[in-house]
């Protein structure tokens, strides 16, 4: 380009070089400053190698040189894909070239996908950093094994969790323990820098780090891939899929976690309690509901009001009024007493017929199994008809074949691309 440049007598020659980044985007550092040169009027010719080093993107591609170059005044010569805009005969072939470049991109990530696809099915780990708890095998590429110290620390966050901690309430105590947070002692054991790493606050343990590793399968031992992905390769920004859309690996690892372990920690995430005002955690946080509107009901206390007079009212009704709900109250210590003489009379139940009540308990969980049961044999009954559409598709797709119905051959872009 630079020989080009003299050959054709241009002056004040200026290289923008974006060395490892993908032309699918316009987000390049140097394509950003040129733009911005060319905006103050300092660039008369912008000139590339070709189409596809000004960008891959045809819409976005086609913009630039038909409208944003010209407006600023400013020629465009791409070398080996002889365009020039001065010469309108020499672009007409423009647009193709660059929907042919773009095509290159597509292609390029209908491949990745497809490769990380296959990995996953087979059971690797999509993952290039090892997670917190564990690190990497230095013999077999992609095993995880257990890193001792950190495993330590997993291990305790979900002891204290099953003991009722929130995740706000475990972050404190590890901050206040100065235990290091997880970019903290990632970089000092294994010298890996982390997005998150802050080296004035080696102590950062926040809430939503706790309660992802406490909701991360990764502890009883499973791997979940697929579980990120991006909309296309124009749209980077991560999706979230549910864990049906995920492929589960089960087994893949060790476990740091037990599976009672884990099994209590879930059912504790499900009825998540927040500290009151007061930094207090009350018994009933969650449990009372409103009859009418099915609401929680908040609790009212305050460091200048008597205990006895602490009492719960409709969350609906506080925030619309009458038109949401009624103005239901009752006081802490009266749901006190009520409580406390249920679990008295159904105590009291139990020591005198105790066959009975451990065949009432013992139903309870029967009938709890027998939902269960019946729900999974929903999802199987609906999976075996699909297996059964889609068996009586490809009978018919093949004896369409065999009949010559339909073509095998390939279309002739196919042909074209491999």
């Amino acid at each position: 380009m630079e020989q080009y440049a003299s050959d054709y007598h241009f002056p004040n020659i200026q290289f923008y070089v974006d060395d490892g980044y993908s032309g699918a985007s316009f987000n390049r550092p140097d394509f950003q400053r040129m733009m911005a040169d060319m905006e103050d009027g300092k660039i008369g010719i912008i000139i590339t190698k070709g189409l596809s080093r000004l960008g891959r993107n045809q819409l976005h591609t086609g913009l630039y040189i038909e409208e944003r170059f010209p407006q600023f005044g400013v020629r465009y010569i791409a070398i080996n894909d002889n365009v020039d805009t001065e010469n309108t005969e020499r672009s007409e072939l423009m647009p193709f070239k660059n929907l042919f470049n773009e095509w290159f991109v597509r292609d390029t990530s209908r491949k990745i996908r497809a490769v990380q696809r296959a990995k996953a099915e087979r059971g690797e780990r999509l993952g290039t950093r090892a997670p917190y708890g564990y690190k990497k095998d230095e013999d077999v590429k992609g095993k995880l094994i257990v890193d001792e110290e950190s495993a330590a620390v997993v291990r305790r966050i979900f002891a204290l969790c099953a003991a009722g901690n929130g995740p706000s309430q475990i972050a404190r105590i590890l901050w206040r323990e100065q235990v290091l947070c997880p970019a903290m002692y990632v970089y000092q054991r294994f010298g890996s820098k982390h997005v998150g790493l802050f080296l004035d606050k080696p102590y950062n343990w926040n809430s939503d780090t706790v309660a992802n590793m406490l909701e991360n399968e990764l502890y009883i031992g499973n791997t979940l891939n697929m579980k990120y992905s991006t909309r296309s390769y124009k749209d980077r920004r991560k999706v979230e899929h549910p864990r049906e859309e995920c492929v589960v690996v089960e087994g893949s690892h060790a476990a740091l976690i037990g599976r009672e372990t884990w099994d209590i920690v879930q059912r504790v995430r499900q009825n998540r309690r927040r500290p009151t005002k007061m930094e207090e955690l009350n018994k009933y946080s969650g449990l009372v509901v409103c009859a009418d509107c099915g609401s929680t009901m908040v609790l009212h206390r305050a460091h200048t009001m008597s205990a006895s007079y602490n009492h719960f009212t409709c969350r609906t009704y506080k925030k619309e009024g009458t038109e949401g709900c009624t103005a239901h109250y009752i006081r802490e210590q009266i749901l006190d007493e009520v409580v406390l003489e249920n679990i008295r009379r159904v105590t009291a139940r139990a020591r005198e017929h105790p066959q009975e009540f451990a065949a009432y308990i013992s139903g309870r969980h029967s009938a709890e199994l027998q939902r269960e049961i019946r729900g999974k044999e929903k999802e199987l009954t609906a999976l075996n008809q699909r297996a059964r559409e889609l068996d009586a598709i490809f009978k018919r797709l093949y004896e369409d074949s065999v009949l010559r119905r339909i073509s095998s051959r390939p279309c002739p872009a196919a042909t074209q691309r491999r």
